[in-house]
């Protein structure tokens, strides 16, 4: 993680995160952005519709696997669900306009299989190319680690090539999905 600077705060001891250490961290992007990264919060359902929102199409294909004109109470209730443990999500937030705004996500859920965990990461179309992908998917897979997990995998269209620059960045392997030519599996041994 070459260029990206990051600090640790003091663990908050009533921090309802499990192996994470601390509650949030202020972390410096390639660019000299500075984003704040914490575990998703309930409060955060508005920034994470607006999130949605403001992706472009060509992103929420690739991150939905589909298209999709917006977020359903449905979907949001699925991605606010996290215990911190099985399912678990990061954001990243950035000052914009006076307001924090939701910037980039990471998460995983795990799988049938206690082992493994499927995992996504996101983020907002203009704050692209700054390594924010690259700390997301770096938190989530050190917590994952600590919860205990033995894989980490990510299903995406063939076409989404930055999830495979990322995934090849971080170690992931790439195989065509048995089930679908049109997608990939990328994984990582824990």
């Amino acid at each position: 993680m070459s260029n990206i600077h990051h600090t640790e705060p003091t663990p908050t001891p009533a921090a309802p995160f499990g192996a994470i250490e601390g509650t949030h961290w202020i972390e410096t992007l390639n660019d000299g952005s500075p984003v704040l990264v914490r575990p998703l919060r309930a409060e955060d359902r508005q920034r994470e519709t607006e999130f949605i929102d403001r992706l472009s199409e060509q992103a929420c294909r690739f991150r939905f696997l589909g298209n999709l004109k917006e977020a359903s109470p449905a979907l949001l209730d699925q991605l606010m669900n996290v215990d911190y443990h099985d399912r678990m999500a990061f954001v990243a937030l950035a000052h914009d306009n006076g307001e924090l705004r939701l910037v980039g996500v990471s998460r995983y859920g795990a799988s049938g299989d206690d082992k493994q965990c499927e995992c996504a990461v996101t983020v907002a179309d203009d704050w692209r190319h700054r390594g924010l992908g690259v700390l997301l998917m770096r938190r989530l897979i050190e917590i994952a680690r600590k919860n205990g997990f033995r894989r980490m995998f990510s299903i995406d269209a063939t076409e989404n090539e930055p999830m495979r620059e990322l995934a090849g960045f971080l170690g992931f392997q790439r195989r065509i999905d048995p089930d679908d030519a049109t997608q990939v599996i990328h994984s990582l041994d824990l």
